[in-house]
């Protein structure tokens, strides 16, 4: 298993609701280990297996939900 790190910027996020959706919607991935949004500085951490997921796959689960986002 090969783990890897991607952070995304968020700027457009705000309220708990929305911190949950988008965790649980990135949990869902096949591969992901563990995603976390930092709702105060508009930032996604997600850590996941990239022989199953990729970063790709990950920015687009988040821009499903209807958001602009920026690999950091």
């Amino acid at each position: 298993m090969a783990k890897s790190k991607i952070e995304m910027s968020v700027p457009d996020m705000s309220g708990d609701g929305v911190v949950r959706n988008i965790e649980t919607s990135l949990s869902g991935v096949r591969g992901v280990e563990y995603a976390h949004v930092n709702l105060g500085a508009g930032k996604i951490t997600v850590e996941y297996d990239d022989a199953v997921a990729t970063a790709d796959q990950l920015i687009g689960t988040v821009k499903q939900l209807g958001f602009d986002v920026l690999q950091v």
